[in-house]
């Protein structure tokens, strides 16, 4: 809906969306932190935890929190993610656009090609360690699994930090405008109608 303030100004995320953003950024650096402080010994990581015990009951009640959070992300984005149409098989042919400034590329909806994804992936793997974490804290006895619940943890985990990098970059440096959707939910409509076309063309 347009802003009344400025009608130049569209919002692309509510107060909701947000948070739960916020959330789970902040529950997946604590996991990282953790975890990475888990498998090298850390010890300065692990002594700002009150020590190994505490360290993991931070590590493991992170991850509920970032579970709860990747799931109310599926009521913000799944059925937009799974709306593949012509224009973003064409978007993603085109590298969107990042790969020439000159590139024509397709209208896009709420979220582009790229994004829709980057989503599926974000939601696999954090499904992949969200179980898998589950599994080691409540079932470690059941040790003919342990090792491939470790090896599904450290795996998917990976993923994220392919993702994540790369996600503030582009959130940021490559896409200058990305960055306040997640701090006050609006951009400008010019912003908009540059980069989701098709969706400024519904808000308008």
């Amino acid at each position: 809906m347009a802003d009344q303030k400025n009608a130049r100004v569209i919002r692309k995320a509510n107060a909701f969306e947000i948070l739960n953003h916020w959330v789970m950024a902040i529950s997946f650096f604590t996991l990282s932190a953790t975890g990475f402080a888990y498998l090298f010994h850390i010890a300065g990581v692990v002594s700002f935890f009150g020590g190994p015990m505490g360290m993991k009951t931070v590590h493991n009640y992170a991850g509920l929190v970032f579970a709860a959070s990747l799931i109310l992300t599926i009521f913000s984005y799944l059925i937009e993610a799974l709306s593949f149409s012509g224009d973003d098989m064409k978007w993603l042919m085109k590298g969107g656009g990042y790969l020439s400034r000159n590139a024509a590329v397709p209208p896009q909806g709420k979220l582009n090609a790229g994004q829709k994804l980057v989503y599926l992936m974000v939601l696999a793997a954090g499904a992949a360690i969200a179980v898998s974490g589950l599994y080691l804290w409540l079932a470690p006895e059941v040790k003919s699994r342990t090792l491939s619940m470790h090896f599904l943890h450290n795996a998917a985990f990976d993923v994220y930090l392919m993702i994540v990098p790369f996600h503030i970059y582009l959130a940021s440096i490559a896409s200058p405008g990305s960055l306040r959707i997640m701090i006050n939910g609006t951009v400008p409509l010019e912003w908009a109608r540059k980069r989701h076309a098709k969706w400024a063309a519904r808000m308008t």
